[in-house]
């Protein structure tokens, strides 16, 4: 097992750098465009294929880095460089943990290398989970899949929202709803292959930030898949589902913590991008406070603005353990007694909302134009409190692991 260390190892160091000039040399330099042009940057997502970030290969290094370092190290980096262009190169890892926490090892093979493509012929795909009723409460989910035993068939019927990549993607992968008496222990993910008929694109989100990340509603219209597209496959879902059954008979609290766990080891993921975002506005701000002057004398000789960047940094640099930690904590198997995924999450989200929004104040009316980055740092910190559970549910999940309630 990993000891918990704030040291990078040299290997871990050239990942870092190599990413950092990436985010540097090619992510900033189009975030502005690809913000206002609100369009998948696909230009920048072959960029990355060409020299192997956006790949499977990388991110299975990052994921096994025994130390749990790897993963939120790099999406720090990326996210520093552009929020919207970060997470269009890295939202079809998304789809690829659903693939690999629930496939099987031929599922794994066959549908995760299609979902990226290669250097010359870049793909993306798109996990569907949410729904216009049913975001943070999945039990409400209404999408079905339905079993058609003569055909070895699934068919499947509603529409998701806020998919990422969703529509444009070459391979979804889909939650719906198996046995509805069973709430969120009765889903299961399907994968639902390139052009498939009756999956369609509906609305595309203009969005207040992460503009250049492709979000949209997914509609399902009697899409049929072959039954090896369920996700682990049917022999091992009809066993789940009569232990949720069983379970639920005498009380399910084993499945429901099983489930927090899975929940837990994904936020501090989220809580790397937002501390890379609010890290990108606080070196605008901390240059700019050093080299704009007013009365004679740069802004940060003033009191008012050298305290505000140190809270900036302190915050910035808390965040970033609560997130190495809860990521070490989730690499090397320690139980989260005390909810330290969604702390992580909660934290940097919010601090992330709170430094660009200081960032803006410290550069006063530059800070309000699209001159200056930070505007559209600001607009895209937004999201962190927001998606993959809000602000509101990191609290709930924490307090009712501190009080021992269950969480549903």
């Amino acid at each position: 097992m990993a000891e918990f260390t704030l040291d990078l190892n040299d290997d871990q160091k050239q990942v870092r750098d190599w990413l950092h000039g990436f985010a540097a040399d090619v992510i900033r330099p189009a975030a502005s465009e690809w913000d206002e042009r609100e369009e998948m940057p696909w230009p920048v997502i072959q960029e990355a294929a060409k020299i192997g970030i956006y790949s499977l290969d990388f991110y299975a290094q990052q994921f096994f880095d025994p130390t749990g370092l790897g993963i939120p190290m790099a999406m720090e980096e990326l996210f520093w460089g552009d929020a919207g262009i970060a997470l269009s190169i890295v939202g079809t890892g998304l789809a690829a943990v659903g693939v690999l926490a629930n496939g099987t090892e031929e599922q794994i093979g066959t549908w995760i290398p299609q979902m990226y493509g290669d250097a010359n012929d870049v793909k993306v795909a798109a996990f569907c989970s949410s729904e216009p009723d049913a975001g943070s409460d999945v039990a409400s989910m209404r999408t079905r899949a339905v079993y058609d035993q003569a055909k070895d068939e699934w068919v499947l019927n509603g529409t998701k929202t806020w998919a990422t990549n969703g529509g444009i993607a070459h391979v979804h992968v889909v939650v719906a709803v198996v046995d509805s008496e069973l709430g969120s222990k009765g889903h299961a993910s399907f994968i639902v292959p390139p052009d498939t008929p009756g999956l369609s694109q509906g609305q595309k989100f203009k969005k207040h930030g992460i503009r250049a990340s492709h979000t949209a509603e997914v509609v399902l219209e009697d899409v049929r898949v072959p039954g090896h597209c369920l996700l682990g496959g049917k022999e091992k879902l009809d066993q789940r589902l009569a232990r949720a059954r069983e379970r639920a008979q005498s009380g399910g609290e084993r499945v429901k913590n099983a489930a927090m766990a899975t929940f837990e080891a994904s936020r501090p993921a989220v809580g790397a991008m937002a501390v890379g975002t609010a890290r990108a506005a606080y070196e605008v701000a901390l240059d700019y406070a050093r080299t704009r002057t007013q009365f004679g004398r740069p802004i940060i000789d003033n009191q008012g603005v050298a305290f505000q960047l140190a809270d900036m940094r302190t915050q910035i640099d808390a965040a970033r353990l609560l997130v190495w930690r809860a990521s070490w904590m989730a690499t090397t198997g320690k139980p989260f007694e005390s909810a330290e995924g969604s702390m992580s999450k909660l934290y940097a989200s919010e601090t992330a909302k709170k430094v660009t929004a200081q960032a803006i104040q410290i550069l006063g009316g530059n800070g309000f134009t699209r001159e200056y980055p930070v505007e559209r740092m600001h607009r895209d910190a937004a999201i962190y409190t927001i998606f993959e559970g809000t602000s509101e549910i990191q609290r709930l999940v924490i307090a009712r692991t501190l009080s021992g309630m269950p969480i549903r």
